[in-house]
């Protein structure tokens, strides 16, 4: 009887137990990112500000400034956090913004969930008057640029000061004549307006907001003089597409290319033809 008095106590101190632990990780589970306003700051300088403005006006993106108060904090988490799978499932607002912005979609930064908290956070703070609101680069501040060096900067004529890579590996552009460039990144023959003029070219030069240019451009960022040559050349890039008269060289260098590789295929086949022939000539005569 005593026996079966302390198994009965011994199993019902497990099932208290397992209970316990299972609402200890329910409230963990539960319980929000451990955000920082401090940290949001931060992220926004280095991921946002080539796209966005608070309280300075549009820029490729809109102006955050009273964005916590027009969205509702869930929609917010979820835009930040994976925009791309919002625009995929046809989300209303983030349709409306991608019309809106040139068809310009935002890029999926790759934040954590407790990064995007801190940056709503962060802006809940700024449209609650408790934190200010960061001070960007304009236009204004960017010298008169040089088109012709912006060119050779583009096409790595001329390398950049803090030693990151010529635009043309990843990018075309019109005026570069008839190869035009890279085709990992998109075409920029009309960013200039497409990214909301100079106003907001210098803000996606300064931080780009894609996760594989702001890799690099954080590391080796543009000087001033860099960006203001840039941006003088994409400004000058304006051809919506290549003129007709751009893909003759092209062509023509396909038909050598492809005359040159028939050629030494059949120098290559007709040599090992001889000399298989004279082997089986010469293993012929000996048996």
């Amino acid at each position: 009887m005593a026996l079966s008095r302390l198994r009965s106590i011994a199993l019902a101190s497990l099932v208290f137990a397992a209970l316990l632990m299972a609402a200890l990780f329910i409230t963990v589970e539960a319980a929000p990112p451990n955000q920082s306003a401090d940290e949001g700051a931060t992220l926004f300088k280095e991921k946002c500000v080539g796209c966005h403005t608070i309280g300075s006006g549009k820029l490729v993106g809109p102006d955050l400034k009273g964005v916590t108060q027009r969205q509702e904090k869930a929609w917010l988490l979820s835009w930040i956090q994976a925009p791309d799978k919002m625009l995929a499932a046809g989300d209303p607002i983030a349709t409306q913004l991608l019309k809106e912005y040139n068809n310009l979609p935002m890029p999926n930064l790759g934040l954590n969930e407790t990064q995007v908290a801190s940056l709503v956070a962060y802006l809940e703070g700024i449209d609650a008057g408790t934190i200010a609101a960061p001070v960007l680069p304009t236009a204004a501040a960017v010298p008169e640029g040089n088109s012709v060096i912006g060119k050779e900067l583009f096409t790595g004529v001329n390398r950049f000061q803090n030693g990151g890579p010529p635009c043309m590996g990843c990018h075309s552009v019109g005026g570069l004549g008839a190869l035009g460039g890279g085709a990992l990144g998109p075409d920029l023959t009309t960013a200039f307006d497409k990214y909301g003029g100079a106003a907001g070219l210098v803000g996606f030069l300064n931080a780009p907001p894609t996760a594989t240019m702001n890799a690099v451009w954080s590391r080796q960022p543009l000087t001033a003089d860099e960006q203001a040559n840039l941006m003088a050349f994409l400004q000058s890039a304006t051809a919506t597409e290549r003129p007709v008269e751009a893909l003759v060289p092209l062509t023509v260098l396909a038909i050598v290319g492809a005359l040159i590789l028939i050629v030494v295929a059949q120098l290559y086949w007709r040599k090992r033809l001889v000399s298989v022939r004279r082997a089986m000539v010469t293993r012929s005569r000996i048996s």
